[in-house]
């Protein structure tokens, strides 16, 4: 079914949720006959979307809405001290910035993350095929971070880029270098990445309180959460909101 001349949807299904038990999820899939760049893309993510592959979609759930887009504004974020810590952790690691791209090592390597973190319980590996289809056939501008110990890899950031604004699609990251902190290492890189360019909201996904995958975004402080259809500021006080 057409739904406008940019995008079509592929996928409209009541299926079981992905990140809270006992709950029904719908999440429409939109494939993108065009691009979706610049300033069009910073127009989507502000309406909640994410993206995978060339499809862009947001939930629509019947019963719940746990899930909330949550964003950064990175003139007004601040790290904590658990956040500098994390960042003195890994000024042994360097960060290389390019387009995304496909090698063995970084499939082997999001097959340990999600094996072995115990992300994957219902999923086969990972396939060449899967891993082009989900981050690098994209409707949008993409670039990729690799981050290095030495000559090794550990871990990879997939990044969506527009106008003023950027979207975290995905990381993953060596599980043997858990105690370095990378999930929040890489944000924090992320973050300072946009600010950098001058630019304006960092999304970093989906927020769900009792989801402990996603729960931790809400430790980056300030954010905004998209609540009943209006971004609403949270800076970690019981008055905020």
């Amino acid at each position: 079914m057409d739904v406008g001349a940019r995008e079509q949807i592929v996928h409209d299904e009541i299926e079981t949720c992905p990140y809270l038990d006992g709950k029904r999820a719908r999440m429409p899939l939109r494939w993108q006959l065009g691009e979706v760049r610049g300033l069009a893309l910073d127009q989507s993510l502000a309406a909640g979307d994410r993206r995978v592959g060339r499809m862009l979609y947001r939930t629509s759930c019947p019963e719940c809405h746990a899930c909330e887009p949550i964003r950064i504004n990175v003139e007004h974020f601040r790290r904590s001290r658990s956040q500098r810590r994390a960042a003195r952790r890994n000024q042994d690691v360097r960060v290389l910035i390019g387009p995304a791209s496909f090698t063995q090592e970084k499939l082997d390597l999001y097959n340990r993350h999600k094996f072995e973190r115990g992300l994957a319980q219902k999923e086969t590996a990972m396939t060449r095929r899967g891993y082009d289809g989900w981050f690098l056939q994209s409707c949008t501008r993409t670039a990729e971070m690799r981050y290095m110990l030495g000559e090794r890899l550990i871990g990879v950031g997939i990044v969506d880029v527009g106008l003023m604004d950027t979207s975290s699609v995905y990381f993953y990251f060596d599980p043997d270098e858990s105690r370095r902190s990378l999930g929040t290492w890489s944000t924090l890189v992320e973050i300072e990445y946009l600010r950098r360019r001058g630019g304006r909201f960092h999304y970093l996904g989906l927020y769900v309180g009792d989801c402990r995958h996603l729960s931790y975004k809400a430790r980056f402080l300030p954010h905004e959460r998209l609540v009943d259809g209006a971004w609403r500021r949270f800076d970690g006080t019981a008055s905020s909101g």
